[in-house]
């Protein structure tokens, strides 16, 4: 099947108002490109150096969402154009990001990255870190940031209920928090192997690639 054909069969899949993230990292601008004239719009990547040479040579009206572990120091390379950063773990790589959009004249919109996983390998906030970083004085005093919504990513197993439990938890987490930041609207949470499941248990924004684009290249 070609990227095109794997494309229309997920979005067919999809409900209405859930987004499509197309993850294309390690994938090359011409198999982005294909994404691209069959209609995808939303493209996740994990490392900034390379979304932003990406986002130099392709069309100016693709989202670029950063979906990888984000390290503090390259925060400043795509703040000039990045469309959501998923995975925000902490209140220092917010601030820093606050401290670039102000930069660049620009809110940045943000989700904040829970840990939800079995994995100890996975980042994210657990739900007392989430309630303290919301609670602070210095997050109310961030304004060129914008939290949109929460991130999460399900242990890596077999065992469908692990994976919809941690998925449900996730869910719950962000109804809460709905009470105190009315403004969120992005649940992002599912990817190749779980989208189905995430969405059956509320999630409006799904991160795909190898169902997509093929198996990555190592």
């Amino acid at each position: 099947m070609s990227i095109k054909e794997n494309l229309q069969k997920i979005k067919e899949d999809l409900p209405e108002h859930v987004e499509l993230v197309a993850v294309s990292k390690t994938k090359t601008t011409e198999e982005i490109k294909q994404a691209y004239d069959a209609g995808q719009r939303i493209f996740g990547e994990n490392k900034i150096q390379e979304m932003t040479e990406k986002w130099a040579s392709l069309p100016k009206d693709i989202a670029w969402h950063m979906i990888g572990h984000v390290q503090r120091n390259k925060v400043k390379y795509m703040a000039p154009y990045v469309s959501l950063v998923h995975g925000v773990d902490s209140l220092k790589l917010l601030k820093e990001i606050n401290k670039q959009g102000r930069k660049n004249k620009r809110v940045i919109p943000c989700l904040l990255q829970m840990h939800i996983a079995r994995e100890e390998t996975k980042f994210g906030l657990d739900e007392e870190e989430l309630q303290a970083l919301i609670g602070s004085s210095e997050f109310r005093e961030l304004r060129n940031v914008q939290i949109k919504g929460l991130m999460g990513m399900a242990t890596f197993t077999d065992k469908e209920e692990v994976v919809r439990q941690e998925f449900r938890y996730l869910k719950n987490l962000f109804d809460t928090l709905r009470e105190v930041l009315p403004g969120l609207s992005i649940l992002s949470m599912g990817m190749s192997g779980d989208y189905r499941i995430a969405v059956e248990e509320g999630s409006t924004m799904v991160r795909i690639g190898s169902s997509i684009f093929g198996e990555r290249q190592k």
